[in-house]
């Protein structure tokens, strides 16, 4: 398995999935040929970011939700070809979807790549032989998320507060192995890019620290609850994901970007080589990364994140919430998701797994 963002799902926004269900059809196999099929996460469900467009071009969006992108990819697997028009991936994971031949191209003229954070543009994985097949919609980090009434935010800005007795007892993790081991490795002084076997006995020590630190390790929407209702104080591999969606509800919660770095995730949109509805498909993408589609995906009622458009429409108070104006010195900081070859992520996985058996 190589390398996938686990999709942030706000605990305190779970309910919203039913809400979105019932207005945006599941594309089910036998089903009528829709306008367009999207295969995506659950913040391009929200019908405040369908409707417009649909309501614009006269179609209906008939989405399918999955989270990781070997899910995706099992659900494009077990359908027929021109079954679906568009979905999103993990930017890294986009070279994925281009050896196993399912991507278009996409036309880079008809496209605001310009306008994107040159940082999240991701060209390393969205670009394959010369010919753009993703494009960045949305990103933001696994960091450090905290109550800054709880905690002393200036604490915050080195990882080193992970493992610091001031707060043992008092820390959450987030319970996937890539961000945090990633995290871990920015804690030590390791580039994510350059990890091999070699790095991940000091990492398993980083890890175990932590673990001794940590009151629970939980997944998603157990470690965002957590946080959200005072159980812990600090969040590892939170960040905007968490804090900013719940922003109304508990204003004390924050993120920072450590001076050791944090862990950038990305997303893209690609298009099928398969659709039977392309021209609707790169509408689609344009009003995604358009400004007005980058306001409503960013602040998407299952979780919040960054528009890659650096032109988004978004109001003061949201860019606020998101601390848009720090974005260039948060990139500047920030690293790569682990992409580590299968045998290595077996191994990382095997360390894992023992800092979770750790008593």
């Amino acid at each position: 398995m190589s390398a996938q963002t686990t999709k942030p799902l706000s605990a305190l926004k779970r309910h919203l999935r039913a809400a979105c269900a019932a207005t945006a059809l599941l594309l089910t196999t036998g089903a009528q040929a829709a306008d367009l099929n999207a295969l995506i996460w659950c913040d391009h469900a929200d019908p405040a970011l369908l409707q417009p467009f649909e309501e614009a071009n006269g179609v209906k969006v008939n989405v399918k939700e999955f989270e990781g992108t070997g899910a995706g990819l099992a659900i494009v697997e077990q359908s027929q070809p021109g079954d679906w028009d568009v979905m999103v991936i993990d930017s890294i994971d986009v070279p994925r979807g281009v050896e196993k031949g399912l991507f278009e191209p996409l036309p880079e003229d008809k496209l605001p790549v310009a306008d994107l954070f040159p940082q999240v543009k991701m060209d390393a994985s969205t670009v394959v032989g010369g010919k753009r097949y993703g494009i960045t919609e949305k990103f933001g980090y696994n960091t450090i998320g905290f109550n800054k009434t709880k905690v002393d935010p200036a604490d915050m800005h080195s990882l080193a507060a992970l493992t610091s007795d001031k707060y043992k007892g008092k820390i959450a993790i987030y319970d996937y192995y890539l961000p945090v081991i990633g995290m871990a490795a920015l804690a030590i002084g390791k580039k994510t890019a350059e990890l091999t076997e070699a790095d991940l006995p000091a990492i398993k020590a980083e890890l175990l620290k932590m673990k001794a630190n940590a009151k629970l390790v939980g997944e998603v929407t157990a470690s965002q609850t957590a946080l959200a209702t005072g159980e812990v104080d600090i969040l590892v591999g939170g960040g905007e994901w968490v804090t900013a969606g719940l922003a109304k509800e508990n204003p004390a919660l924050d993120f920072s970007i450590p001076k050791e770095g944090a862990v950038l995730w990305s997303q893209s949109l690609a298009m099928f080589k398969d659709s039977k509805n392309k021209d609707m498909a790169l509408k689609f993408i344009q009003y995604i990364i358009s400004p007005e589609g980058q306001a409503r995906l960013a602040t998407s009622a299952c979780y919040w994140g960054m528009p890659a458009n650096t032109k988004a429409a978004l109001s003061d108070d949201q860019k606020k919430v998101l601390r848009f104006d720090e974005q260039p010195d948060f990139l500047a900081r920030a690293q790569a998701y682990p992409a580590p070859n299968a045998d290595l992520d077996k191994k990382m996985q095997d360390v894992w797994t023992e800092m979770l058996q750790a008593q």
